[in-house]
């Protein structure tokens, strides 16, 4: 057998020769050795390349053993050399049979094998587009039972602070409750009257269009104020701030998540729920059904105007035929709605923001989900209550 060269070596620290690595290969029984011994370490890695480059290559295909029993110290640049080795032998095509490794090193020999292999190719399949709408479908609907559970849970956490709070109240923060009121009711005042009146305008000019034609111009009083006073201001409202404050908390909070301010919140010893989610659900609780009563005096403002202007009909003639036409009972329909809808809005707002996952592109994307969920369970919530008003005959 022909050694593959001189020993590589270097000095120790002690200042004394030490060998490193060495390699030796030749014929073996039919087939082909190269035997490894010394310390395959980082301190030898150039000598150590140069050795396996010279050493003597195997004829044919024979099969190669690759002797490690002599090895003394193994690191992760002389495991990845021998296993360099070995592939480049494999691609040769001779088989390669590792033999000899020590148990101490063949944890990490293994390891840097491992990490150099391709990860497998995912198996392919034929792509049915039935099937696959089915396997979507089958998706959406499991995510979102899940979503609806742990919205559900949520709403037990929350409603569990609420109680602690109001068996301790000296623990409510009123400050953050009186600033969240001015971020979600004062602020949004100018736009949510905009719109109610727009609103209440459409509403009378095709309502009086089409009243028109039977002579009975005067009842687009009373098509407006059942429906603004019972659902659509109520509704518009809750959309309107479910898509400026229910977006706004998942921002907040989905930001503070990212700088992990919500992680520090809880080292402290404080409840995030305590401090972040109850403040916002309270404020948004308060300034809603404000919100709703205003949305409903501009939409009927709105339709006053246009009912003035095209129809004729003087503002004393419209406040009598809306006393006549609608009750005390149509107006407590549409408010009763708002608190329940901004304990959706803030808590669907907030569950998303703690959800944020570290990143600025979590944050949009979850502020997105945020308010299609608010508008969505709005308009559920929304039917739930036609439907038990009507049975209750209310």
């Amino acid at each position: 057998m022909r050694a593959a060269g001189p020993v590589a070596g270097t000095l120790a620290k002690d200042g004394t020769a030490a060998e490193m690595a060495r390699i030796d290969a030749g014929p073996e029984d039919g087939g082909w050795r190269i035997g490894a011994a010394g310390r395959w370490t980082l301190h030898a890695a150039g000598a150590a390349s140069d050795a396996l480059d010279r050493a003597q290559k195997p004829e044919g295909g024979a099969a190669v053993r690759l002797d490690l029993s002599r090895v003394e110290a193994l690191d992760t640049v002389g495991a990845y050399l021998l296993n360099r080795l070995a592939d480049r032998l494999g691609a040769e095509g001779h088989a390669v049979e590792v033999v000899g490794l020590r148990p101490e090193h063949a944890a990490l020999f293994g390891a840097v094998r491992d990490a150099g292999k391709a990860p497998p190719h995912p198996i392919e399949r034929d792509h049915h587009p039935i099937l696959d709408m089915i396997v979507r479908t089958g998706q959406t609907t499991v995510n979102a039972g899940k979503e609806v559970l742990d919205l559900v849970g949520f709403l037990g956490l929350v409603t569990v602070t609420f109680g602690r709070l109001i068996l301790r109240p000296s623990r409510l923060r009123l400050t953050s409750v009186l600033f969240h009121i001015e971020q979600t009711g004062l602020n949004a005042l100018p736009i949510l009257g905009l719109l109610s009146f727009l609103i209440g305008v459409v509403l009378a000019f095709q309502g009086a269009d089409q009243l028109k034609r039977f002579g009975a111009e005067l009842y687009v009083v009373n098509l407006l104020g059942i429906s603004v006073l019972r659902e659509i201001g109520i509704l518009m409202t809750a959309i309107i701030v479910a898509g400026r404050s229910g977006s706004a908390f998942t921002a907040q909070i989905g930001t503070m998540k990212v700088n992990q301010e919500v992680d520090a919140i809880g080292t402290m010893g404080l409840d995030p729920i305590e401090l972040l989610v109850v403040p916002r659900a309270l404020a948004l609780m308060i300034s809603l059904p404000l919100l709703a009563f205003y949305a409903d005096v501009m939409g009927l403002f709105g339709g006053a105007v246009m009912a003035y202007a095209t129809l004729d009909i003087t503002f004393g003639q419209f406040i009598r035929q809306l006393h006549s036409a609608v009750g005390i009972n149509t107006v407590l329909a549409g408010l009763i709605k708002a608190p329940v809808f901004a304990l959706v809005i803030a808590m669907v707002g907030c569950y998303e923001g703690l959800k944020v996952a570290g990143s600025a592109e979590s944050v949009g994307i979850m502020t997105t989900k945020a308010v299609v969920e608010g508008i969505f369970l709005v308009i559920v919530i929304d039917a739930v209550f036609s439907v038990v008003f009507s049975m209750l005959g209310v």
